[in-house]
This record gives structure tokens, sequence and C-alpha cells, in this order.
């Protein structure tokens, strides 16, 4: 079950990354912008495998 969750929380950071425009160069120029938004992102993400996976 771990495991599950780990994989689905990637592949939805992945998503939500390509989505809102998270990318490297925005790293390199901005790198504040950048770890706070990929902060919200893992939150959004983890949030959502809680309530599909774990509170079924």
């Amino acid at each position: 079950m771990d495991s599950l969750c780990y994989e689905r929380v990637e592949l939805l950071v992945e998503q939500m990354k390509a989505g809102s425009g998270i990318t490297e160069e925005l790293k390199a120029t901005d790198q504040m912008k950048w770890v706070g938004r990929m902060n919200n992102v893992r939150s959004s993400a983890e949030e959502i495998v809680l309530k599909e996976l774990i509170y079924v």
C-alpha cells in the first residue's frame, strides 16, 4: 500500500508540475518561487492521494 501511495503522489506531482509551469528554468532563475510552487504541488498531490486511497 505504501509503494502504491508513493507512486501515485509522484505521478500527480509530475502532472501538476507540467500544468503549473514549474520548470528547471524556473528553478535556475527563481529558486524560492520554484520551492514554493513545488511545496504547493506536493501538498496538493498528497491530499489527493489521501482522499483517493486512504479515506475511501
